[in-house]
Order: structure tokens, then sequence, then C-alpha cells
């Protein structure tokens, strides 16, 4: 008894439903050189800050960011020099209050941009800028998340912390696989990610590695292209910690066409493939894809009834 089937129009493809694990990585950014209580906190966890804006406020004095790679060491004024006074100079400039040579020196310029900064902000206009007044981080506009430990309201600093963290672009995405999916997986393979608010992200495999100690391959997925995964959603993804999403890896392509079953195939001693008909006839196929059973093949009809298996029962074609 032999069972036979009909080629049909269809489609083949593969895919994992796996876990995607995503986290940011932050180094740090910006030192706290206030020293008192805090008294507000005006930045998220993963906001978007620019130079002159707030981030937290000691004693109901305001903590201002500003771009630059010294830290804040010192209270500046008029007549003083160096790189911190050019960052400051950098920071009035951008904020429209300072026209002059950001030359890392205090002159008269600077002093008014210093007061009329100080007059917008709100605090005393002293024309000097308090230590613990401005945090420089390396380069703005930065994605931020400040620690919560040690800036909170009511909690209390003397100056030196470092409490800024500067987040990248976007998180990292990874997926732990075994070894055998990961064989499964090819490189730059298209990946679907779900979001937290359930928006579909997509993305690629972009690299892999062992992690010996779990037996496990990690593979790390961005978007195409090596384009942020997350794109303008990346804020969905809290800071802290890591986030599991639902993710789909294609493991073979869908491609369209006239299929049926993979086990109607059969191989003579030359490699020609075959399926055998209705009527016993061996008709020469060229097999397009295959996935999960089924192959999409040229050669054949649409309709044509061929053998499941191929042998008969002695094992003979």
């Amino acid at each position: 008894m032999h069972t036979f089937v009909s080629v049909r129009l269809g489609e083949v493809g593969a895919s994992m439903s796996l876990t995607a694990v995503t986290s940011w990585e932050p180094t740090i950014g910006g030192i706290n050189q206030a020293a008192g209580t805090v008294t507000d906190v005006s930045t998220g966890a993963g906001g978007e800050v620019s130079a002159g804006d707030e981030l937290y406020s000691v004693n109901l004095r305001p903590a201002i960011v500003a771009q630059g790679s010294v830290p804040a060491f010192r209270a500046l004024a008029r007549d003083m020099e160096g790189a911190d006074v050019a960052q400051l100079q950098g920071l009035l400039a951008t904020l429209g209050h300072y026209d002059g040579d950001v030359d890392g020196i205090a002159r008269r310029e600077t002093d008014r941009a210093i007061r009329a900064w100080q007059k917008d902000t709100g605090v005393p206009v002293s024309g000097t800028v308090e230590l613990g007044d401005l945090v420089f981080v390396p380069a703005l506009p930065a994605r931020v998340s400040l620690d919560e430990d040690v800036v909170g309201p009511g909690k209390v600093v003397v100056g030196g912390e470092p409490v800024v963290m500067v987040l990248p672009d976007a998180p990292e995405t990874v997926i732990p696989v075994t070894v055998t999916q990961s064989g499964m997986i090819a490189a730059g393979a298209d990946v679907s990610v779900t979001g937290p608010n359930g928006e579909i992200w997509a993305g690629e495999v972009a690299d892999r590695h062992r992690d010996p100690e779990n037996n496990t391959v990690i593979v790390e997925v961005t978007g195409t292209a090596g384009a942020s995964l997350c794109g303008a959603e990346c804020a969905s993804i809290p800071v802290v910690g890591e986030t599991s999403l639902e993710s789909v890896i294609t493991t073979a392509e869908t491609v369209s066409g006239l299929i049926l079953p993979a086990a109607a195939l059969v191989t003579d001693a030359e490699g020609v493939v075959s399926v055998i008909t209705e009527d016993g006839r061996r008709v020469a196929v060229a097999i397009v894809a295959s996935a999960n059973g089924v192959a999409v093949v040229e050669g054949v009809a649409s309709g044509l009834r061929v053998r499941v298996p191929p042998t008969n029962e002695t094992g003979a074609p």
C-alpha cells in the first residue's frame, strides 16, 4: 500500500521562538560636587539631557549639566583660567549668554555671561559659579540615569559622588541559545523582537560568542544594517536590570512555489533528485528550498500525485 500526495502551491520557511534579554550598559559620566540635602530630582531614568538642563537640586540650588572632559573641582569666577573655565564658556555660549572666545580665560565678558545665566537660572547673581553648580559629562546631548541610591529627595550628599550614568544610544540585546540551535542560525539572520509595549522591532543577528559557564551561545542582535534595534522606542526599556522580551529568529527564509513533503524525494547514485508518480514514473526535480520536512521544487506541475515514501515495501524505488 502506497501513500500519495499532490504537488501544490505553498510556501516553506522556518523560525525559532526564543527569549531575548535586553539591558543598558551605562558608564560613569558625571560627579556631584554639591554638599547638602537633595531637594529635587529633575531627570528621570533614561531621559535625554542637553547643555544647561537641571539634573537635580541640593539645598534648593540646581545642579546643571554641561559638556566637558574635566570634572568640576572648584568655584569659577572672573580672572580665573583653565580647561574648566573653557568648558563653562562653552556652556554659556550654547545658552546664548556669551559670544567671546572660548579660550579658558574668564575676562569681563565671561563675568557678564555668568551673571546673565545666574539670573535665568534663578540663583543669586554673584558672578561666581559655585562648586556643585555644574556637573560636566563628556558629550551632550546624552541619555542619562542618576544613581537613585545617592541622588534622591532627602538624600544627603557631601560631594565627590559619581551620580550621573551615561547610557549608550541603545541597550544591548542578546538571545541565549543552545549549541544545537546556534548551528541553525545563520549570520545576519532576520530577528523580530516584541518590545515592552507590543511594538515589533526588526533586527538581525550581528555576532555570537560561547558562554562556557552555562554551556550556551549568546547571539547578539542589532537593528537592520547595524542600526539601533529599538530606535525611538529605546526609552521603554527599563534602565536598571535585564528585560526579557519575546523574539523570533528566521532560520530559513520563506520561499513560495510548488511544495511537497521532503519524504517524497529520492536521490539516485548520480545525485539526481526525483519523485515517483502515481503510475511509477520518475520525474526529475530541482529543490529550491526545504524546511520542516517540506520542499519547494521545480520540474513538476501542480496537481501531480507523487508517492510518499518513494520506495516500495522491499525498499526498491
